[in-house]
């Protein structure tokens, strides 16, 4: 009878452990087994560098907690082997949740990797470069972290306001106490360039501290790199405090949202920046600095450089650029229903906004890239674009290049071949200029990070 009862019992309680055992090592595999197919595209197409900060994963610690899979919103990261893995390199935007929700401190954030180096300029602990009076702020100091990039804006406007140096004195002549630029006759303390979540933050302290400063940025909005990110895409996972406004109390934010709160801080501040401002050049003049835009001359004792790492929109260089129809980014498809439309570029971001155009109603899309076949671009992407073109949604024009454009046509070069396209309006996704070159002409020390730990 005790041995009857026993094994009921193990029926009864055993059983249906070992059918949940079944299921979970059933899903388990399953999932792993579709990371590893994420993993296996991203080297058959090449997308194996991450583009910015990214983490690299202990596997002595990580234990496949699974948290930091979950705190991923790009899906950058999977299981592979019962331990995390970058599975999307490419995704991986280096916000730095996945770090923040591994409680076995098992994951770190690098710049760069073994094989691709990441250009990151010197800066001190107060966000001042080797150059005397010379800041930096945010993504352009390797800091992608929208919460961290605006706390370095706030913290190195903390750091200008103290500067001294009124009539050309020492800042480490202790009893002057003049505030800077007082005497020295120039009109700014402060030139803050770049208004994303850094400079935004520093035009606030600046705003606060009452210093003299302009706010300039090159772009026709506000919001640096989070302007350019897909609708709906989150992008924020910490609260950070703002200047005058006191903490922001988001843990998890679209796009949308984070930009409409900023919006909003600049309407009650009465912040004002100056848009479709572009810094051209920058030099030393005498107790500070002048920076030269297409607009103006600004003489300051101080500048700030929140530029980001996008830097300016690479160009094509050809007869009719100026057209007002030539954009740079695609941000509403919509606005393109029922056009001849053409997109210049061939990686992802290219291939993203032909397909969107596309699928607008009546609007006729051309995608023109110089090279024979697109390379690093994702399988998803390509699948959909050779969908697309066998459908006679986008005309693609490999081996291509833009000669010439008109108000109502564009002109390219296939082959030898002259190709006249009907056309209201172009959008060319050719990547950006880096200012590295920039940064080091101004004298600003850059070093190159081979999977170079980043301190938060």
């Amino acid at each position: 009878m005790p041995n009857e009862l026993s094994t009921a019992n193990l029926l009864l309680y055993g059983l249906p452990f070992l059918i949940v055992l079944v299921i979970y090592l059933y899903r388990h595999r399953r999932t792993e087994s579709h990371h590893a197919g994420k993993l296996a595209e991203a080297k058959e197409a090449g997308l194996t560098e991450p583009p910015s900060l990214h983490p690299v994963i202990d596997p002595r610690r990580c234990l496949s907690s699974r948290a930091c899979v979950s705190a991923c919103p790009e899906k950058a990261l999977g299981i592979i082997g019962g331990k995390a893995t970058l599975v999307n390199p490419a995704n991986c935007i280096g916000h730095g949740a996945c770090q923040a929700a591994c409680p076995h401190d098992a994951i770190e954030l690098v710049f760069g990797t073994a094989k691709r180096g990441m250009d990151i300029p010197l800066v001190k602990p107060n966000f001042e470069t080797n150059v005397p009076g010379l800041f930096i702020a945010g993504e352009l100091g390797g800091m992608g972290l929208i919460r961290k990039a605006a706390e370095q804006g706030r913290q190195a406007m903390e750091s200008i306001a103290k500067l001294k140096g009124a009539n050309g004195a020492s800042r480490h002549r202790a009893p002057r106490l003049d505030p800077i630029g007082e005497g020295s006759g120039l009109p700014y303390d402060v030139v803050i360039v770049g208004a994303g979540p850094a400079g935004l933050s520093a035009s606030l302290g600046a705003l606060e501290k009452k210093l003299r400063f302009v706010t300039i940025e090159q772009e026709d909005a506000f919001g640096g790199t989070v302007y350019h990110y897909p609708r709906n895409k989150v992008v924020m996972t910490a609260p950070v405090q703002l200047p005058i406004v006191g903490k922001m109390k988001f843990s998890e934010v679209s796009k949308e949202r984070l930009l409409e709160f900023w919006q909003g801080v600049i309407r009650k501040t009465g912040l004002k920046i100056n848009f479709s401002e572009r810094m051209e050049t920058l030099r030393p003049d005498g107790k500070g600095f002048v920076v030269k835009t297409a607009r103006a001359e600004y003489r300051t004792r101080a500048v700030l450089l929140a530029i980001g790492r996008r830097g300016t929109p690479r160009k094509l260089e050809v007869p009719g650029e100026e057209c007002a129809k030539v954009v740079y980014r695609l941000i509403d498809a919509e606005q393109y229903r029922g056009q001849h439309v053409l997109v210049v570029g061939g990686g992802d971001a290219a291939l993203e906004a032909a397909l969107a155009c596309s699928e607008q109603p009546g609007t006729k899309v051309a995608l023109s890239y110089r090279s024979e076949a697109f390379g690093r671009v994702k399988p998803k992407n390509r699948e959909l674009l050779q969908q697309a073109h066998a459908a006679g949604r986008i005309n693609v024009l490999l081996s291509s290049t833009v000669k010439s454009i008109t108000s109502h046509q564009v002109i390219l070069e296939q082959q030898k071949r002259k190709v006249e396209l009907s056309n209201q309006a172009v959008i060319v996704c050719a990547g950006g200029v880096l200012p590295t070159p920039f940064l080091k002409e101004i004298g600003i020390q850059v070093d190159t990070k081979f999977g170079t730990a980043c301190k938060l």
